[in-house]
């Protein structure tokens, strides 16, 4: 896949395309839809196809006081769309000058003169330009004017509900990372690079990677979690705790730790990755070290068990 980050970055001869603009939070099970007709109809009709999203969710610049926290990061998210097998995906810096575009420019600059649009596939309650001016009516008039045509995707429903960014989060926030896999299609994940701790784990016989604060991805609940850490591209089995563990003094910081099962590891420095398969139990306060450590061999037996180890 081809990676844009400014019209100006694109060739001038790109196109013609079949495009869908959005977020892509998550990547979840409605992205993946609109993804795969968007696909399907590139193919039939002989035209790239093309993802265009932006480098921040536009409520941070727009009302950041209600702007969530994100599902992925940029590099994930690109990587996603990759694997999705988009021909491109072009991300556009969203500043104070995007936010005031009226709809009609946007159109005319990005899908028009950029990516010489002819078909475009926008959810039902799209909004776009200056104050969100721009709905899919317009779009459709807009597309009679410049020669493509605009077909409406219909939500994905589990249930009674919309797959969602926000239900996804709701979800991670709650630590139900096997409800959040069942609509991303894939287990929740997260990346950081290790760093130093305070050798706790190690004392007790359960050594741990310490993950840096600046993490990539949406870190889920507290609690401990049956997990697999990923090391250059391969997957091990691991339990995995998010909190301060209350047990001891002095730790006030929300940390990630993994502790990888039959493996020693020196990951000091690399960057690794998590993903969430089960909640296991709160993070709770133990009356000393050996009652944690007991329970942290009743953690790994059901671990194991939820991994196949």
């Amino acid at each position: 896949m081809l990676l844009f980050e400014s019209p100006a970055a694109m060739p001038r001869d790109f196109g013609p395309s079949a495009v869908s603009i959005g977020k892509f939070d998550g990547m979840h099970a409605g992205h993946r839809r609109i993804i795969a007709e968007l696909r399907a109809v590139a193919e039939a009709e002989g035209l790239q196809s093309v993802a265009v999203t932006f480098d921040r969710n536009p409520l941070s610049v727009l009302r950041p006081e209600l702007c969530p926290a994100p599902l992925l990061s940029n590099a994930q998210k690109v990587e996603l769309l990759d694997e999705s097998g988009l021909d491109a995906t072009l991300m556009l810096e969203f500043t104070e000058q995007r936010a005031s575009q009226p709809p009609e420019d946007f159109v005319r600059e990005v899908l028009v003169d950029t990516l010489r649009a002819r078909v475009l596939m926008v959810g039902a309650d799209f909004r776009f330009g200056s104050k969100g001016a721009g709905d899919v009516a317009l779009l459709e008039q807009l597309g009679e004017e410049h020669g493509f045509r605009v077909q409406r995707i219909d939500d994905v429903v589990d249930g009674e509900r919309r797959a969602s960014s926000t239900w996804i989060r709701e979800l991670l926030d709650a630590g139900e990372v096997d409800e959040a896999t069942r609509l991303l299609g894939r287990p929740p994940a997260i990346r950081a690079v290790v760093v130093g701790g305070h050798q706790r784990g190690r004392e007790m016989g359960y050594p741990t990677a310490n993950l840096s604060h600046d993490v990539e991805g949406f870190v889920p609940a507290d609690g401990v979690y049956a997990a697999r850490l990923i090391i250059d591209g391969e997957k091990y089995g691991a339990a995995v705790s998010i909190g301060n563990n209350p047990t001891f003094e002095g730790v006030p910081d929300k940390t990630v730790e993994a502790h990888a099962l039959d493996q020693s590891f020196d990951l000091y420095g690399k960057t690794v990755g998590l993903e969430f398969v089960k909640y296991i139990r709160p993070m709770n306060k133990f009356p000393d070290a050996d009652a944690l450590v007991r329970q942290m061999n009743a953690d790994e037996i059901r671990i194991r068990s939820i991994l196949g180890l």
